[in-house]
């Protein structure tokens, strides 16, 4: 069996896999699914390379076969995903460091998805639910509830950027 696909068609749906598996089912319909909206650079090997919607950057598509966040992309899967997937809480006092691409220390976090693990890719979020940017978790979960200091979260991208 032959797949009538066109390749775009393939490279969309490559893509919604590989988000589907990085952060759990449906997330590739809620990052990917307005696929004529979506802009997709490449690189000179014809490799995705970012995706970008018209209110920004959703990922970068890394070597390693995993995407890294960019905020419109963090924004479409807390709204897509089942809380507390892939979300990181601060207060008040967070906000706006995060917001201006600071990190997130293990003291200012909240609450944060159990199941987070360092190097995945989490939102950090206000505890109002905003997003404030999206990094690379640093610490596994119940270590960001319980120590008092070190780093949580390198933060890529904040949201006031």
């Amino acid at each position: 069996m032959t797949d009538a696909a066109s390749p775009a068609d393939r490279g969309h749906r490559m893509l919604a896999r590989v988000a589907d598996y990085q952060f759990g089912a449906g997330a590739g319909e809620a990052l990917f699914g307005d696929r004529e909206a979506l802009e997709i650079t490449r690189s000179t090997s014809g490799r995705p390379r970012q995706v970008h919607a018209p209110d920004g950057r959703l990922v970068t598509y890394n070597t390693d076969g995993r995407f890294t966040l960019g905020v419109e992309g963090g924004r479409r899967l807390v709204d897509a995903l089942a809380e507390p997937a892939y979300r990181v809480v601060v207060g008040d006092d967070s906000e706006p460091f995060v917001r201006d691409g600071k990190n997130v220390f293990a003291k200012f976090v909240q609450t944060v998805d159990p199941d987070v693990r360092p190097g995945d890719e989490v939102a950090v979020v206000h505890e109002d639910g905003d997003v404030l940017g999206v990094g690379r978790a640093e610490l596994p979960a119940e270590d960001m509830l319980t120590f008092e200091t070190g780093m949580a979260v390198f933060v890529r991208h904040g949201a006031g950027e």
